[in-house]
């Protein structure tokens, strides 16, 4: 049997080879448009500027994105979601699901925090051994506990999920990407339909009965050009088809303030599930991942608003419809407080300190009950609705 470390290293290698395959479509792409079609096939030369200023704009955001998406790090909970040695050790010897839920309850009461599983407990991590922050999940495929978890994505090389810290650039791959391949295809239909007309191929076969003289000119060399072409038009074609739908239903999760796993299944609040605990407003909820910026929302640089370790949430189990909605947004920055760099510093804390201590003291005051006569203590978990 092969030693682990060996196993590791032939699973990173294989976990990049979608992203070879990427990177080796997308240089095919640039030769076959570029030399084949603007430079060999293409007549007008101010038809070959104009094509290539713009496929060279969109070529340069497509990369650029998606070098952002692979390689920014996902972001992991801080120390202070870890416990304490001590506690730890508590928690590790504990042998009730009560006891150890006491533990986490009792180490909680100082971070902001407000999600909890579907029993009601708080969300802990036994693999990663730390106390899962609002939104955070364990990547299986990463094999580490990631803020604001969307997805795993097998294009993204090892180690790289959608995640807080790369979720914009996410979405600015799909759509640079899907301008692209719609670029491609637009500009090569007309010459992939003079390829390939059925009509133009008749033609060329009844000129081989006639004269020389008497032939139609063929206005396109004859050439491994069209082979290209042929191919360039049907890799953009289906490439755009893909990523329209999944850039459509990202930007659907974007104005909803929703992450893939939580439209499946909807984060667990105090008062019960809310597949809108999240959501701010659309246009809020856009600021969360673009920044309050907008002359850097199309620019693959960090501006996502928050930490991913909190975030603002509507504290009441509110139906849509409803008018009056409790928020506890980012409080709004003066220009003078916004930073020349176009990275945003803002800190979105769900509570405050002082309030979500005393949420979880009630929890605490309502769940455990003191016996006078032995001095145990029971927990008894109540039910949410």
């Amino acid at each position: 049997m092969a030693p682990t470390h060996v196993l590791r290293c032939c699973q990173r290698g294989l976990a990049w080879i979608p992203v070879i395959f990427i990177a080796l479509v997308v240089c095919w792409s640039y030769y076959a448009y570029v030399v084949e079609l603007c430079i060999f096939t293409i007549p007008s030369i101010g038809e070959q500027i104009v094509y290539l200023i713009f496929f060279h704009l969109s070529f340069v955001m497509f990369v650029w994105s998606y070098w952002k998406t692979i390689f920014t790090q996902p972001a992991n909970p801080s120390k202070e979601f870890c416990l304490p040695k001590a506690e730890k050790e508590r928690y590790e010897k504990e042998e009730r699901p009560e006891s150890q839920q006491e533990i986490l309850w009792r180490a909680a009461t100082s971070l902001p925090l407000y999600t909890r599983t579907g029993a009601g407990a708080i969300r802990y991590c036994d693999r990663c051994q730390v106390i899962k922050p609002d939104r955070c999940h364990h990547c299986s495929a990463c094999d580490m506990c990631v803020l604001k978890m969307d997805h795993h994505c097998p294009w993204y090389g090892e180690q790289t999920a959608s995640v807080f810290s790369n979720y914009k650039f996410f979405i600015l791959f799909l759509a640079y990407s899907l301008v692209y391949c719609l670029f491609i295809a637009a500009t090569v239909l007309q010459y992939f339909i003079k390829f390939w007309d059925i009509s133009f191929l008749f033609v060329l076969k009844l000129c081989r009965r006639k004269s020389a003289e008497n032939c139609p000119k063929n206005e396109l060399p004859d050439t491994h050009a069209k082979f290209h072409v042929l191919f360039l038009f049907f890799v953009a074609a289906m490439f755009c088809i893909s990523i329209l739908s999944l850039f459509s239903y990202h930007l659907w999760l974007v104005g909803k303030n929703r992450s893939t796993i939580e439209a499946f299944r909807a984060p667990v609040f105090r008062t019960g599930s809310d597949k809108n605990g999240f959501s701010l407003g659309f246009r809020k909820n856009i600021a969360q991942v673009f920044g309050d910026q907008k002359k850097y929302w199309l620019l693959p640089v960090f501006t996502s608003q928050g930490d991913g370790l909190t975030f603002p949430a509507r504290l009441v189990n509110a139906d849509v419809e409803q008018a009056t909605v409790n928020l506890h947004p980012e409080p709004d920055k003066s220009a003078a407080e916004v930073p020349e760099s176009p990275l945003s510093d803002s800190q979105n804390r769900l509570l405050s300190n002082d309030q979500h201590a005393n949420n979880v003291g009630d929890h605490l005051a309502n769940n455990t009950l003191k016996s006078a006569e032995s001095g145990t203590i029971t927990i008894s978990m109540e039910s949410e609705s």
